[in-house]
């Protein structure tokens, strides 16, 4: 029979990580850790200094990019600290109300992210279909607009409840995050009272988030290419394709894992091992923080360029 406890009672949960990890690696996953917090660092914060010095980089495209950036690394620093600290130093607990915090703003980030990706296929798309009408119908003052109300009231708002169905439980006296970080299945399993609709609200709430910007997404790119495909051409298709699988290739890398893990997990009779859940979230949470810069590196000529031009006058 489990203890119920008053959360004033457990002020502090223990944050497991990897799941049956041996001990002989703590020191490994942590330089690892370590390292990717530091290239996603130095990666996303270059696009962010990049687009916000170069005033030939102020333009929708870029802006949309930026905030992207300063998501990822607003959500790597985080929990990679933390995930640092809980395998170098043996730093392993935090407080309920600061795991509540962090597991805000880590689906809040993760919604952000979903919903800049959209705006990424819409630009997209008036680019290619209607690109003598682009600069009067994506300006820097609507993308600026919609990242906004992305940042402080969309994304927000689907996660305000979260919050609140967090606070709200009965916990018991086991406190272990049973993963890399606080997550909402993660609070929830901490629960003694009954949980299930909370649970299945969370999940319903996740689907909308994922799936609608997907659906206009994949929608967007569908139309990108049908556009394409009456252009004569040859150069207008390999430009397009390189763009789109590019595109298509982070959007495929941030959703699919993480539906995968969402609809996975809400089945009954299917139970994902705690080592395969923690490697799915590090998978779609992490990994796509460190391939999205380096694509867009890659990928824009102005923004290599003005690296290009910064570096030379470092040298000098």
């Amino acid at each position: 029979m489990q203890i119920m406890v008053n959360q004033s009672d457990i002020f502090e949960v223990i944050l497991v990580g990897f799941p049956g990890l041996p001990d002989h690696l703590y020191n490994f996953v942590s330089a690892v850790m370590l390292l990717v917090y530091i290239i996603s660092l130095v990666a996303n914060g270059s696009v962010i200094i990049l687009v916000s010095l170069n005033v030939q980089l102020h333009k929708p495209m870029y802006l949309i990019i930026a905030n992207l950036a300063a998501s990822d690394l607003l959500f790597d620093t985080l929990t990679l600290p933390k995930l640092v600290a809980r395998y170098w130093f043996g730093s392993s607990t935090m407080s309920f109300h600061v795991c509540v915090f962090q597991m805000f703003w880590i689906h809040h980030l993760g919604s952000l992210d979903s919903y800049l990706l959209l705006l990424m296929a819409i630009d997209r798309y008036v680019a290619v279909s209607q690109p003598l009408k682009y600069s009067t119908i994506i300006t820097n003052q609507k993308v600026f607009v919609a990242c906004g109300f992305s940042w402080l009231i969309l994304a927000p708002s689907t996660k305000i409840l979260t919050v609140i169905d967090a606070l709200s439980i009965v916990l018991c006296s086991s406190n272990k995050i049973n993963t890399l970080f606080c997550t909402n299945v993660s609070v929830l399993a901490l629960a003694c009272n009954d949980v299930a609709i909370k649970k299945q609200a969370a999940f319903t709430s996740a689907m909308i988030v994922l799936l609608l910007p997907l659906a206009f997404i994949l929608l967007s790119y569908a139309m990108i290419i049908s556009v394409i495909a009456k252009s004569a051409h040859v150069n207008n298709w390999k430009k397009a394709f390189y763009t789109c699988s590019l595109h298509l290739f982070l959007v495929a890398l941030y959703y699919i894992p993480r539906i995968f893990n969402y609809i996975v997990t809400n089945i009954p009779l299917v139970v994902i091992k705690a080592d395969v859940n923690a490697v799915l979230l590090f998978l779609y949470s992490v990994v796509p923080h460190l391939a999205n810069p380096i694509v867009y590196f890659l990928q824009t000529k102005e923004i290599q360029q003005t690296l290009g031009n910064i570096l030379k006058m470092l040298r000098f």
